[in-house]
C-alpha cells in the first residue's frame, strides 16, 4: 500500500461535536480559567482600591465603568470565578486526603462544584443588589 493511500484510510480523530467531554475535564479547564480569572479580577479590585485612596474624581471615573453593564459583567464573572475556584478547591482538598477518585464520584462531585457555585454567585449578587436598595 502507498503511503498516500495509507493516510486516506486512517481513522480521525473525533471532532468536537462527538466527542463527550467528561465533566472531570470541564471542571478542571474551568479551574484553570478561573486561577487566570482571579489575577485578573484582582486587577480589578486593586483599581477600586486605589482609586478610593486618590479621591473623588478617580473613584467617580471607577464607579462610572465598575457600573456599566460590560463592568457589571466584568464584576460577576469575578465573583463567580472566586466562588467556583473555592469550591473546586475544596474538592480538591478532599481529592489530598484520598477520597472522591472513583469515576462516579468525580463525576458528581464536578457537576455539584459547577451548581453550586453559579447558585452561590448568584445567591451574593441577590443579596448584594437588595442591600443597595435594588440597585438603585
Amino acid at each position: 500500500m502507498s503511503e498516500s493511500n495509507q493516510k486516506a484510510t486512517r481513522p480521525l480523530s473525533p471532532h468536537l461535536q462527538i466527542y463527550r467531554w467528561p465533566v472531570t475535564m470541564i471542571t478542571s479547564i474551568t479551574h484553570r480559567a478561573t486561577g487566570v480569572g482571579n489575577y485578573i479580577g484582582t486587577f480589578f479590585l486593586a483599581w477600586w482600591l486605589l482609586a478610593a485612596a486618590m479621591g473623588q474624581k478617580a473613584y467617580e471615573t471607577f464607579q462610572a465603568v465598575a457600573g456599566s453593564p460590560i463592568g457589571l459583567i466584568v464584576l460577576f464573572g469575578y465573583t463567580w470565578s472566586l466562588i467556583y475556584h473555592l469550591c473546586n478547591g475544596v474538592r480538591h482538598l478532599t481529592w489530598d486526603v484520598g477520597a472522591g477518585f472513583k469515576n462516579a464520584t468525580a463525576e458528581t462531585t464536578g457537576a455539584f462544584v459547577i451548581i453550586i457555585s453559579l447558585a452561590l454567585t448568584l445567591f451574593v449578587w441577590v443579596v448584594g443588589v437588595a442591600g443597595m436598595g435594588g440597585g438603585q
